[in-house]
């Protein structure tokens, strides 16, 4: 699953290896803001020297200026390679969907594919951002603070370590509990779609049996599911914040009598213990520490959500089309004659009765025939046959005398044209909609086919 979506990152690399440097650069300028804040406090305030204050203070101006730029930076980079990559992501999606028989497609629902072009890639662009910036940014922030605390008082460190491992361990049930709830949202997603679609496509069907009070609860029902799922997964999720209040003032609380202990105890003496400036970088390396678990936090929730989303869209792209041309196929169409050979056919190849059965039938050139049955006998089925939008399960289906596996798929459904008894308008003026079949179709020619079908009125 990860080859499969990270391949669709292909020109947004350069965008996605500069985003964590320029987060990287970012932490760096952070955690030297506290040390010269603490320089400036013990050598500067306590001392009375207030040149080497406006020197410090120059400094810690640069460095903010510093980390600001290299968090636009950051920014920048990391919105424009998670757009481009949820832009392929839809792009090898679509462009999968329109190689698909009908077969692959009876397989996902069409709400099911909007819904993987929409919402799912929309979570995975969120997550992909999240992880180019918080997951580098996150992690190495708190590695450099946690290596810095240490470097001034272990002693005083050790508290952010107990806290860091407690927490980990919240985060990650936290984590577990959630995922299986939006595991199952996305697919109530679908549900709701398809309430959507199928009332606005019936929609004069829905009105002539004045049928909108069951649609009304159909929707409320599949809008309803979503809601429940989404109160049980962001119900977990939300005992993330006060976890992490409680372990930052904890450690705040902790740290102060700590330190206030051993400052008093030394004297305010660097060589001896701690000092008040150490005190004030220990607290803002505090800060540090327990925002980077935030933010590892939010990326463990934002990557939970997407992981469902991340697997449908993978379903797609790996689909592979049932129909392929053969090696060496046929162009041509010789003429119109069909002949149905000992055709045995079934939608699914487990299935356990065929829909149509030893189908032996013979149509010349030039002939015109009618087939009738009831709604359901597979009339559609056994034309569908014909330009091979499916394939028969057993036998064979010729036109022209020529298998419709020997051809190439384009040729032949060029050649052997399959009026539905589904009509379908698509968007675009009358005569961008006569040309649909046709793009080289001329106006008098399209005027011409609408007199032809008593439409020109």
């Amino acid at each position: 699953m990860i080859k499969t979506l990270l391949a669709q990152v292909k020109e947004f690399k350069k965008a996605s290896f500069l985003t964590p440097v320029f987060m990287i650069l970012e932490v760096v300028v952070e955690t030297m803001i506290p040390l010269v804040m603490a320089d400036m406090i013990d050598n500067g305030v306590e001392a009375g020297n207030i040149s080497y204050l406006y020197r410090k203070g120059a400094i810690m101006a640069l460095l903010a200026v510093a980390g600001l730029v290299t968090g636009i930076l950051g920014g920048k980079y990391g919105a424009y390679a998670s757009s481009g990559f949820a832009r392929n992501l839809r792009k090898a999606m679509y462009t999968n969907i329109q190689t698909f028989s009908f077969s692959n497609i009876d397989k996902f629902s069409t709400a099911g594919l909007v819904t993987r072009l929409t919402t799912d890639v929309t979570n995975i662009q969120n997550a992909y951002q999240m992880i180019l910036r918080m997951c580098v940014r996150a992690p190495f922030s708190l590695l450099v603070a946690m290596i810095m605390a240490f470097s001034v008082s272990p002693r005083v460190a050790s508290v952010y370590l107990i806290a860091v491992i407690i927490l980990g361990i919240v985060l990650a049930i936290i984590t577990l509990n959630a995922h299986k709830y939006f595991t199952q949202v996305f697919k109530k997603y679908d549900k709701l779609n398809e309430s959507v679609q199928e009332n606005v496509s019936a929609m004069r069907v829905v009105k002539a049996y004045v049928r909108e009070d069951y649609e009304r609860g159909k929707f409320g029902k599949a809008s309803y599911n979503i809601y429940k799922m989404f109160i049980k997964a962001e119900g977990i999720v939300s005992l993330n914040a006060p976890s992490m209040m409680l372990a930052m003032y904890s450690c705040i609380l902790f740290i102060s009598w700590l330190s206030a202990h051993m400052i008093i105890a030394s004297g305010n003496n660097p060589a001896v213990g701690l000092t008040t400036g150490n005190l004030t970088s220990l607290l803002a390396y505090c800060m540090n520490i327990l925002m980077s678990l935030m933010m590892l936090s939010m990326v463990f929730v934002m990557v939970t959500m997407s992981a469902a989303s991340a697997e449908r869209v993978t379903e797609v792209i790996n689909e592979t089309a049932d129909l392929h041309d053969p090696q060496d196929p046929v162009m041509e169409v010789a003429d119109g004659s069909i002949e149905f050979d000992h055709v045995d056919f079934s939608y699914k190849k487990d299935s356990k009765e065929p829909v149509l059965k030893d189908i032996n039938l013979s149509i010349r050139a030039g002939e015109t025939i009618g087939i009738i049955g009831g709604t359901g006998s597979a009339k559609s089925s056994l034309v569908n046959l014909i330009s091979r939008l499916y394939d028969v399960s057993s036998g064979s289906v010729k036109v022209g005398g020529v298998d419709v596996r020997d051809y190439h798929m384009d040729s032949l459904r060029n050649q052997v044209a399959v009026v539905l008894q589904k009509n379908v308008l698509f968007s675009g003026t009358i005569l961008e909609n006569l040309r649909w079949g046709n793009k080289e179709a001329s106006e008098k020619e399209c005027r011409r086919a609408c007199q032809l079908s008593c439409a020109d009125d």
